[in-house]
């Protein structure tokens, strides 16, 4: 294990190298995405400014806000090892760049993650930071240690939501030749998941909770800050989603490698 974590850390080091060899180019790119996410923020401001707005089913402007700040960081997290996943069909199976990876002597799920980072999107995970410090001044929470310690821990099992969905929909390349990809939809329906799902109809919120359980990224988790009654079961069940998300991913992608067939001939 400890050799296997060597290996990958240097392939952080190696990646971060090339990455700011070109310094203006990842700053650029940092500002962009900070500019894309804050979109979404300015979106939330200006529509609940407005007197006639106050509330989204009875979600104040501070406790929405609290909930896209909240899932910025998992969403970070994710998006900074998911790059591969992506683009996942067409590089490694139809291009056939996926035997590479099997002939080496490491994980091959790891080395598709590890591969390739993001790190311009930690400027989100900033930017939630900042966020929620913003909205708790209306929301009017005070963390003590045992919130912090849950605001890593559901974060953390967040990223690890997204990560194995990400995984399960990139295995399905092993089974039919697709270069465009079948994530593109589930990137948006991500989306929908920084918002509180009481403001959606219900079929949305069953999708949302259960079918692709986004809902464990950021909303659950977030109403640990909130009084409100009825989801406090939901809440404290994302630790274990998170593990029930990963072990479908793995049976997933453990299947998909055994039906890979090499594109050579």
């Amino acid at each position: 294990m400890l050799r296997g974590l060597y290996i990958y850390a240097m392939y952080f080091a190696q990646f971060l190298k090339a990455r700011l060899e070109y310094k203006v180019d990842f700053f650029a790119t940092l500002f962009s995405s900070i500019v894309t996410a804050l979109t979404g923020l300015l979106f939330i401001v200006f529509l609940m400014d407005n007197k006639t707005i106050a509330e989204l089913n009875g979600w104040s402007r501070d406790e929405v806000l609290f909930i896209y700040g909240y899932a910025q960081i998992p969403t970070a997290l994710f998006l900074t090892v998911s790059q591969n996943l992506y683009s996942f069909g067409d590089r490694y199976v139809v291009q056939g760049q996926f035997d590479k990876v099997l002939v080496r002597p490491l994980n091959s799920l790891f080395q598709i993650l590890f591969e390739s980072f993001n790190m311009e999107v930690l400027g989100n995970l900033v930017l939630g930071i900042l966020v929620m410090a913003y909205a708790n001044r209306g929301v009017g929470f005070s963390f003590g240690v045992t919130d912090i310690l849950w605001l890593l821990v559901s974060s953390v099992s967040g990223a690890l939501i997204l990560i194995s969905v990400f995984v399960v929909l990139a295995s399905l390349s092993f089974h039919f030749e697709d270069k465009m990809g079948v994530a593109a939809p589930f990137y948006n329906l991500m989306h929908m998941a920084r918002y509180p799902l009481p403001i959606f109809n219900r079929a949305i919120q069953l999708i949302l909770s259960w079918v692709v359980p986004f809902g464990f990224v950021a909303f659950y988790p977030a109403t640990h800050f909130f009084k409100k009654e009825g989801f406090a079961v939901y809440c404290y069940l994302t630790p274990l989603m998170a593990v029930a998300c990963m072990f479908v991913a793995g049976i997933s992608w453990k299947y998909g490698v055994s039906k890979y067939s090499s594109a050579g001939n």
